[in-house]
C-alpha cells in the first residue's frame, strides 16, 4: 500500500505447513516502486510422512502505484518481475526399516510474473483492545509463467515442462502500532496448463507482520 516516494515496506509471513516468506519494497518515486520477495518451504522428515518437499524462491519486480477513488483511500498497484528457484520432492513408502525413498524429483526453475494489487483503508477505525485501529484490506491477482530449467527423477534427466499459474489472494491488515500491522492472507492457485509434474500447489493461508516507514505519509 505505497502512497508516496520514500516509503519502505518490510514483511514476514508463515503458516503451519512450514512455509516461510518475506518481502521488501521501496517507493523510489511518487508512482514507481521496486519489490523483492523470498520464500522457503521445508516439510520436516518423520516416520509417518510419505512425501517430503523442500523449495526456495527469490524474485524481484518493478511496479506502478497510484491512489484511486473519490477520497483517495484506495490504492492500485501493478508489478512485473522475474524469479528463480529450486525444489526437491521425495516420494516414500513404508518398509520394515522405516520410510524408504522410491522417487526423488529435483527441479530448477525460473518465473516471470505480473501482479495487480487493489487495497483500501477502512474509513472508520476499529475499536479493539481499548484503542482505535486502522483496518486495511485488499486483493492481489498474479499471473506466473513458470518454466523448468533442469529436471531430474532419480538423477536421470527428464523432459522439462512449463506452466501458467493464476493466483488470487485476499488479505486483511490490522494496525498494532504506528506503521506495524498484522496481516492474514488466504488464496489459491490454478494451473491452466495440463502437466505431469509442474502443478498448482495447495491453498494459501498465512499470518504475518508488516511494517511501513519513511515517506511523507508516515
Amino acid at each position: 500500500m505505497f502512497q508516496g516516494k520514500g516509503e519502505m515496506h518490510v514483511a514476514a509471513h508463515s503458516n503451519v505447513k512450514g512455509n516461510l516468506s518475506g518481502n521488501i519494497g521501496l517507493a523510489v518515486g511518487n508512482h514507481i516502486a521496486v519489490i523483492a520477495n523470498g520464500s522457503y518451504i521445508k516439510q520436516q522428515e518423520d516416520n509417518n510422512r510419505s512425501e517430503l518437499f523442500n523449495q526456495h524462491l527469490l524474485e524481484g519486480g518493478l511496479g506502478y502505484f497510484t491512489k484511486v477513488g473519490k477520497e483517495k483511500r484506495q490504492i492500485l498497484e501493478i508489478y512485473a518481475g522475474y524469479g528463480i528457484g529450486s525444489s526437491t520432492q521425495v516420494d516414500r513408502r513404508a518398509s520394515t526399516t522405516g520410510m524408504m525413498p522410491v522417487e526423488t524429483r529435483v527441479m530448477d526453475f525460473d518465473k516471470i510474473f505480473v501482479q495487480i494489487n487493489y487495497s483500501s483503508r477502512r474509513k472508520r477505525k476499529l475499536n479493539l483492545f481499548g484503542k482505535p485501529r486502522i483496518l486495511n484490506y485488499g486483493t492481489a491477482i498474479r499471473a506466473n509463467r513458470v518454466a523448468m530449467r533442469d529436471f531430474t527423477i532419480n538423477d536421470v534427466a527428464r523432459p522439462m515442462e512449463e506452466a501458467l499459474f493464476i493466483e488470487p489472494l485476499f488479505y486483511t491488515r490490522m494496525e498494532l502500532n504506528k506503521g506495524l500491522q498484522i496481516q492474514y492472507t488466504n488464496g489459491f492457485n490454478i494451473n491452466v496448463v495440463n502437466n505431469n509434474y509442474l502443478k498448482a500447489g495447495n491453498a494459501v493461508f498465512t499470518l504475518g507482520l508488516t511494517y511501513n516507514f519513511g515517506g511523507k505519509n508516515n
